[in-house]
């Protein structure tokens, strides 16, 4: 059995930090939309908010990102991590994992990442989301809000770092034991 895991979430929830320990757990490969995008930005040395305008005009961006996640979960073994990574992978997907936490969290981690003040995070972060959101529903016909194509959605302030992590876990092991391991 070929495992694929989505782990999906708005920015801020702790999508990449707990992808990157579940796939060294189960011997994944782990692939992050939120880096490639962030590369991206990078590569055209433009910040994640122009990339996020641009975007919002060229559907070339979400189109390079969407081609990646799918060819990725094709192959097989392998922990995605990305807002839509659920939705754009669906074909092949086995679990599907949902991260929240409340916006203050999420603004105060994105500060933390991102080196910028509190206030700062929560005007850019909502400012991209907004854009998201629009850009979904143009590109997708996608409302972000819809959760009921996850198979466990977990709020990531409640335990600590290592007690989301056992949960996951648990709850991954018990798909495997059920469909045959991998």
């Amino acid at each position: 059995m070929s495992l694929v895991i989505t782990l999906s979430g708005l920015h801020g929830t702790g999508k990449t930090t707990y992808a990157k320990t579940l796939s060294k757990t189960f011997n994944l490969r782990h692939i992050s939309a939120g880096i490639l995008f962030r590369q991206i930005a990078t590569d055209k040395d433009i910040s994640i908010s122009e990339l996020t305008k641009l975007a919002s005009r060229n559907d070339k961006i979400d189109q390079l990102i969407d081609e990646r996640t799918r060819m990725e979960a094709e192959r097989g073994n392998v922990i995605i991590d990305g807002l839509l990574a659920g939705w754009i992978a669906i074909k092949y997907v086995n679990i599907k994992l949902y991260l929240t936490t409340s916006d203050k969290v999420r603004f105060s981690r994105i500060a933390s990442r991102e080196n910028i003040s509190t206030i700062n995070a929560r005007k850019l972060t909502l400012f991209r989301e907004e854009i998201e959101r629009k850009r979904f529903i143009k590109y997708y016909n996608l409302n972000i809000d819809n959760l009921t194509i996850y198979d466990l959605i977990l709020n990531t302030e409640l335990l600590s770092i290592e007690s989301n992590v056992m949960i996951m876990k648990n709850f991954i092991q018990e798909y495997i034991k059920l469909h045959g391991g991998i």
